[in-house]
């Protein structure tokens, strides 16, 4: 419906409202004369009742939930009330020209016990209630609707899928398992594969998380020695050193290599200080 059909609509709704208030206004102003109301009590008597019923109409508008459920009831109760004092004025035709008694809208005393009673408690009944229900129009906080909880959540889904399809997941290779120490006491000395040694620049960046390997161009090189030469090597740093200091950590740690090429070190060396001295690193290991 476009915007002029609307106010047409509303505007309609407001005149048949209107009018049924001028209806209503009649008898309830004629129900506040029977029961002790003075001319101008009884002239607002009528905005009371069937204005808290229109007020009760918007608070359920705005309203939801217990609130909106509250402000139905009141909205029932007055609309019952206003119904059944206007049904009233309707059965006693003497309340039109202002010559019942007063305070008797019944001939039976309990019903116009009741009746007497509802009229006079309307007024009080409308302070209570209305301004509950300003009360609570006024604080009312609307709810978001379940789309809007969504959408962060599904953005915040897909980006963490294509972090995950990004992020490349880490391989674990044979040659970066940790070596396991073999049983031999005399293992052979394995060669380094020769790695081309190129200065890298030291830059500093901040820690971050690790994504994956590491590759190739930023780890560090290692030299590349044969086992003559780490014998050779061996010898000289330990040459001043006495026999319980020849230990496969301080020889692993003085040449800088494996723990196995240690352990070889060390056995060489002690075999060849048990034997004297040798001629060279073949004469030491026969």
């Amino acid at each position: 419906m476009n915007r002029t059909g609307k106010i047409l609509l509303i505007a309609a709704l407001v005149g048949v409202v209107g009018m049924a208030f001028r209806v209503s206004w009649n008898a309830l102003r004629d129900i506040a004369n029977a029961v002790g109301a003075d001319h101008t009590a009884a002239t607002l008597y009528p905005f009371v009742v069937d204005g808290l019923m229109a007020l009760a109409l918007v608070a359920t508008l705005v309203l939801a939930g217990r609130d909106r459920t509250f402000a139905l009831r009141v909205l029932g109760t007055y609309t019952g009330a206003s119904l059944v004092l206007n049904y009233v004025h309707g059965l006693v035709p003497e309340l039109h020209g202002r010559t019942v008694d007063w305070g008797r809208l019944a001939d039976w005393d309990p019903a116009n016990w009741a009746l007497v009673l509802l009229a006079t408690s309307l007024p009080v009944g409308s302070i209570y209630f209305g301004s509950d229900l300003v009360a609570k129009v006024l604080h009312h906080r609307p709810i978001p609707s379940t789309d809007q909880d969504k959408s962060p959540q599904v953005i915040v889904n897909r980006l963490t899928s294509d972090l995950r399809e990004s992020t490349p997941e880490p391989s674990t290779t044979a040659a970066e398992l940790p070596a396991s120490e073999s049983a031999d006491p005399t293992p052979a000395i394995e060669p380094v594969e020769s790695t081309p040694t190129r200065a890298v620049a030291a830059v500093v960046h901040a820690p971050r998380r690790s994504t994956g390997r590491v590759p190739e161009s930023a780890r560090m090189p290692r030299p590349n020695r044969t086992p003559d030469q780490l014998l050779a090597e061996a010898r000289e740093l330990t040459a001043d050193w006495s026999d319980d200091a020849l230990t496969t950590e301080a020889i692993r740690k003085a040449v800088r290599t494996s723990s196995a090429n240690g352990r070889t070190l060390r056995d060489v060396l002690k075999a060849e200080r048990a034997e004297g001295g040798a001629d060279g690193p073949e004469e030491a290991a026969a």
